[in-house]
C-alpha cells in the first residue's frame, strides 16, 4: 500500500450540490478505491491506536461506513447515532438548530455506560452543528470523549470553533 497517496485526489467535487453555490465534497470516489478507503481508515486509527477507546460513535449515513471501518481496525465496539425514530428500543434524543430549523438524533439508552471512553466519528466537519449535538449526546450518559476524528473538514466554515476543548482530527482539510 503507498502511504505517500493524495487522498485528496479520491474526493469527486460536485459543484451545485445539493443547492447552487454548494461545492459537495463526494467520499464514494474514495470509499470505492480499495487503496485509498484502506490507507484513509489506517491513518485515522494511526492517530488514535495509542488511547484507551471502549467504543466509536458514529453518524448516519456516511459517518457509519468510516466509524464502522475504524472500530473495526482499533479493536473496538460501534454504536450508531440515527435521526429520530430509526432506532428500535428505547433512547435518549438531543435536538439542535440547523440553517432552517431543528433536528434530532438518538441512541440507545443502553449504549454507553458511565465512564466509557468513546470516540466519536464522521465523514465531513462542516458548520460543526450535528458533532456537537452528538457530543452533547454522549455526555447524557457520562461519557468520556477521547477525540473526535473526521475524514475532511471544511476549514472556512469554521466548524471546529463549536468543538472548544476538544481533540479534533480531521485527515483533509479543504
Amino acid at each position: 500500500m503507498d502511504k505517500t497517496l493524495d487522498l485528496k485526489k479520491y474526493i469527486r467535487n460536485i459543484p451545485d450540490f445539493p443547492k447552487p453555490g454548494i461545492l459537495f465534497r463526494d467520499i464514494t470516489t474514495l470509499l470505492k478505491d480499495k487503496e485509498a478507503f484502506r490507507l484513509a481508515v489506517d491513518q485515522l486509527a494511526e492517530n488514535y491506536k495509542d488511547k484507551k477507546i471502549d467504543y466509536v460513535i458514529a453518524v448516519e449515513a456516511r459517518g457509519f461506513i468510516i466509524g464502522g471501518a475504524l472500530a473495526h481496525k482499533l479493536g473496538v465496539g460501534f454504536i450508531p447515532v440515527r435521526k429520530k425514530g430509526k432506532l428500535p428500543h428505547e433512547t435518549k434524543s438531543v435536538t439542535y438548530d440547523l440553517e432552517y430549523g431543528t433536528d434530532t438524533l438518538e441512541m440507545h439508552r443502553d449504549a454507553i455506560m458511565p465512564g466509557s471512553d468513546v470516540l466519536i466519528v464522521d465523514d465531513l466537519l462542516a458548520t460543526g452543528g450535528t458533532v456537537k449535538a452528538v457530543c452533547e449526546l454522549v455526555k447524557q450518559f457520562s461519557g468520556n470523549i477521547i477525540g473526535i476524528a473526521f475524514l475532511i473538514e471544511l476549514t472556512d466554515l469554521r466548524g471546529v470553533d463549536k468543538l472548544k476543548g476538544l481533540n479534533v482530527f480531521s485527515l483533509i482539510k479543504y
